[in-house]
């Protein structure tokens, strides 16, 4: 696969989002002050839709909320799909900036404002180069990445997947420097799941315990037990996590407990580690459970698949942010144990999902994704919109 461009070409692009970055700044900060979470985003979608209007881009509104938009080159070849989130979280901004969330509770903590931005910013790009391509541009606002199911499943059963050849898509990173990129071969993201246990005991009299069977004790076992999963069952080369989150029993000193409830979350990066990880906390939950008398519930919730780049696709993406950045400036990073939607369009074509660096710890963004004081670079749009638009234009051009 060749990420060879023409030079013309590649400069046009510069030339274009440079004219675009203080507008690129402007549409995200535009989306931050006005923020919705998960497939609530009404105005956020009318905002995306007014902004392909605006640049003749015919569109779909699939998944509720999502917007699909599509650019048709000077003829026939392949098709490229770009994809942005657009939901917030539900967090109150601490930043005390200008541009800060006009939404009570709610905020863009985990960069979404920023990737409609670099969207909309390759969208026009895209469009106005048109002529010097051949093939589609399938332009992908999808709603709910946060909140499990998720938007992308629902925007590919209604077919904006369809006829399309590689996906691209990119998250900005905190964790990394702006004016940097970040890739990963292979699996990138874990699967995320989330499991609840309920241990049902019998109560009674805090001074008669023989009487009952208490679910808090029990519970406790339980969670001492789920912890060998990882460290005995897992090969020690494949990384995975098992945490439990929240625990609950009781109500008062002197009463047993008849029942605890615990929640939690495990990651994986493979479906075998994955399948193997929730077979063994079944098999535990009900063998402790059975030797202390006491009944359970074990519920198991498979959130998002692990995301899994495409090598080729990587290679290719890999090479151009160094044309674009330096050498020095692309990180091949570890794999991370968050979990990503984006998993599901990987499932179904090749493709890549890279990082755009967004910290500066000078500015005083130094905060992690999801946190009341999370920020992103700025500087890291123009970076993050240019490596969107080379690698559509070198995957259709083979």
């Amino acid at each position: 696969m060749n990420a060879k461009l023409d030079p013309a070409l590649r400069e046009a692009v510069r030339r274009e989002v440079t004219a675009l970055t203080d507008q690129l700044v402007s549409i995200r900060r535009e989306f931050h002050r006005h923020p919705e979470v998960a497939m609530q985003e009404e105005e956020t979608s009318r905002r995306i839709r007014e902004r392909l209007e605006a640049l003749g881009i015919p569109y779909t509104v699939k998944a509720r909320t999502g917007v699909v938009g599509r650019i048709h080159g000077s003829g026939d070849g392949p098709t490229v799909a770009l994809r942005a989130d657009i939901d917030a979280l539900p967090i109150q901004e601490e930043n005390e900036v200008d541009y800060k969330s006009r939404v009570d509770g709610v905020m863009h903590a985990c960069g979404h404002d920023g990737h409609m931005a670099m969207l909309l910013g390759a969208a026009a790009v895209l469009n106005k180069l048109r002529g010097e391509f051949s093939g589609d541009i399938v332009l992908l606002f999808q709603p709910s990445e946060e909140k499990i199911p998720g938007g992308a499943l629902p925007l590919i059963e209604e077919g904006a997947l369809d006829g399309v050849d590689y996906v691209v898509g990119t998250h900005l990173w905190a964790a990394l420097p702006v004016g940097q990129i970040g890739v990963v071969h292979g699996a990138a993201m874990a699967a995320a799941d989330e499991f609840r246990i309920e241990v049902i005991g019998k109560g009674g009299h805090g001074s008669m315990p023989h009487q009952t069977v208490d679910a808090l004790v029990v519970g406790c076992q339980v969670v001492d037990a789920l912890q060998t999963v990882v460290s005995r069952s897992v090969d020690p080369l494949d990384p995975a996590v098992l945490s439990v989150g929240t625990f609950q029993a009781g109500t008062n000193f002197n009463i047993i407990a008849p029942r605890a409830v615990m929640t939690g979350t495990v990651r994986s990066l493979s479906q075998d580690v994955r399948e193997l990880i929730k077979s063994r906390m079944a098999r535990i939950v009900r063998a402790v459970c059975d030797a202390a008398g006491a009944e359970f519930r074990f519920d198991y919730k498979e959130g998002y698949p692990p995301l899994v780049n495409d090598d080729q696709v990587t290679d290719l993406v890999e090479e151009l942010a160094r044309g674009l950045v330096g050498e020095a400036n692309v990180v091949e990073l570890r794999p991370n144990m968050g979990g990503e939607d984006f998993a599901y369009y990987l499932q179904k074509v090749p493709g890549c999902f890279f990082f755009t660096g967004g910290g500066n710890p000078e500015k005083g963004i130094e905060f992690p994704h999801h946190h009341p004081r999370f920020d992103f670079d700025e500087d890291a749009l123009p970076i993050g919109t240019r490596l969107l638009v080379e690698s559509a234009l070198a995957l259709m051009r083979g």
